[in-house]
This record gives structure tokens, sequence and C-alpha cells, in this order.
């Protein structure tokens, strides 16, 4: 099998971050909530990705790769950092192009109590639930990323919905999760 060049790698790299650059800034936004880092972090993993490659290694799913590369960044971010509030209001879309007042206040109480949950929760059900939730991979996918087996993700899931529905419920908010 004939290794790819420096030019391929440098295609290959270009195309992953024309279709993957966004979804992967998003996920590392999603978990540090700062815009500046996270378009860092989201170079950093296009670098190191492209490092990758540059040592003759293949990757066959670039997808779940880049978003494990990502994911081991922003993990080592926030090790350095202290820990960081996680924003979850995309959780509540409105469908109605002109809302009310009404329910605009409605949706943003209802985002800060989904908010404030979700930041209560350990940081790996935070972790499953934003990748499996919220970026609807599949559970293999997230264990992949994660470095967990299928079932961990699934138990660790199931635990995670259960903390969150039962910080929403002690909250007042019904029917949420």
């Amino acid at each position: 099998m004939r290794l790819p060049t420096r030019e391929q790698n440098h295609a290959i790299i270009l195309h992953w971050y024309d279709q993957y650059s966004m979804i992967i800034y998003k996920y590392i936004f999603k978990l540090i909530q700062d815009q500046q880092q996270a378009e860092d972090l989201t170079q950093d993993t296009f670098l190191k990705a492209y490092t990758y490659l540059e040592g003759n290694r293949q990757v066959d799913y670039p997808k779940t790769f880049l978003y494990r590369v990502a994911h081991n960044l922003t993990v080592d971010y926030i090790r350095k950092q202290k820990p960081i509030q996680l924003v979850k209001d995309f959780f509540l879309h409105q469908k109605d192009p002109k809302p009310s007042v009404e329910s605009i206040v409605e949706t943003r109480e209802s985002s800060q109590i989904l908010y404030d949950g979700l930041n209560s929760l350990k940081f790996s059900y935070r972790q499953v639930i934003v990748l499996r939730k919220i970026e609807e991979l599949s559970t293999r996918e997230t264990g992949h990323i994660l470095g967990w087996s299928e079932s961990k993700v699934k138990s660790t899931l199931s635990r995670g919905m259960k903390s969150l529905q039962k910080y929403l419920t002690k909250e007042g908010v019904k029917d949420e999760i």
C-alpha cells in the first residue's frame, strides 16, 4: 500500500476542515462556553489530526476521530483551567418565528434551569449527554470519542439523564427531557 504524500494529507485535512470544523467547534463551545478558546481548540484539533496523518497513519472514520481529538484537547484545557460552565440554551428551540414576550421569558427561564441542571452534573454525565442527546452521535461513536465501552456510554447516559431529570423535577420543570 502506498503512503499518502504531504500534499494528499494537506488535501485530506482541508476537506475534513470544510466538512467538520463547524460541528467540532460547536461541540467544544458547548463544553467550555468560550468562543475564542473554542476556536483555538478547533484549530488545534485539525493541526493534531494533520500531524497524525503525517505520521503515516490512517483514519477510517474521520468524524469520530476528530471528535476524539477535540474531546481530548478540551478535557486537557479544562483540567488546566478552573471549572467552566456549560450553557444549554440550544436545548429549547422556538418554533414560532415571532414568539410572544411571555414565551421568550418562559424559554429563558427554562433554559436557565436546564443550564443550571446540566452544570450540577458530574463532568462525565455532561460529556455523554452532550454527545448523545445534543450532538446526536451514536452509542458506538460516543464510546469511541470518550474511550468507553458502549455499555458504559449507555449506563452513564442513563444515570446522567436520571440526575438531570431529578434536578429539573426539584426545580418544578416537568417533561423537560
